[in-house]
């Protein structure tokens, strides 16, 4: 079972870019890829909320933008497959959700088998979900991360691609801890994108489960 990577050639290898916010880790793709040596362009940016920072960011960038808030449709399945539809035509490679506040749906997943990445603030499979920060620090532990993952129908539960821990110091506070966070966060995300671009992430053929990186 192979990753999503192919041999581009000289076309661009394509992607989306799902936000919610800010924007910071799609400013560090943008910053690190986006018409780089490795090939890579951001094809389109999407978001739930036609006020996220992160549009702006495509903008000045040059890179083509669509919102889809919920409030425009009756159903969670209509919104994800007009957001499914328009990454189609602009005929996007990989999906990345870089900051996107919300669950896709396995309908979504469905029209990108094994071409949706997403980004986590811990070393899962512990501290899933909203909140991996503060629930982090409130466990007292020492150590936390950044995960880069794929995304299938669970909250945080798809196959690991990269992950990298970062020390939780004795005198931090949640805002000191997320900026160190961050600061791997924006390092992160692009190898990952790199190395699924290039072709050297597979699965492990007697386990899924088992994401493989080769030149690492």
């Amino acid at each position: 079972m192979n990753a999503a990577a192919a041999d581009t050639g000289e076309r661009p290898f394509r992607l989306g870019v799902l936000v919610s916010g800010s924007g910071s880790n799609l400013q560090s793709i943008i910053d690190k890829l986006h018409h780089s040596s490795a090939n890579i362009e951001i094809a389109l940016v999407v978001s739930d909320n036609h006020k996220a920072q992160g549009l702006t960011r495509a903008a000045e960038a040059g890179i083509s933008t669509a919102v889809f808030p919920m409030i425009d449709f009756e159903e969670r399945l209509e919104h994800d497959l007009a957001m499914a539809a328009e990454l189609e035509r602009h005929e996007v490679e990989l999906v990345v959700l870089a900051g996107y506040m919300m669950l896709v749906t396995p309908a979504f997943l469905d029209r990108f088998p094994y071409k949706v990445i997403n980004l986590h603030p811990s070393l899962l499979p512990a501290f899933p979900g909203g909140s991996p920060i503060e629930d982090t620090m409130d466990y007292g532990a020492r150590v936390t991360g950044v995960t880069v993952h794929y995304v299938d129908e669970g909250a945080d539960t798809g196959p690991i691609i990269l992950q990298e821990a970062v020390e939780i110091k004795y005198n931090d506070t949640v805002q000191s801890l997320r900026e160190r966070i961050h600061e791997v966060e924006h390092r992160l995300l692009p190898r990952a994108i790199e190395l699924i671009a290039g072709g050297r992430v597979s699965f492990d053929e007697e386990n899924p489960r088992r994401v493989v990186l080769e030149d690492t």
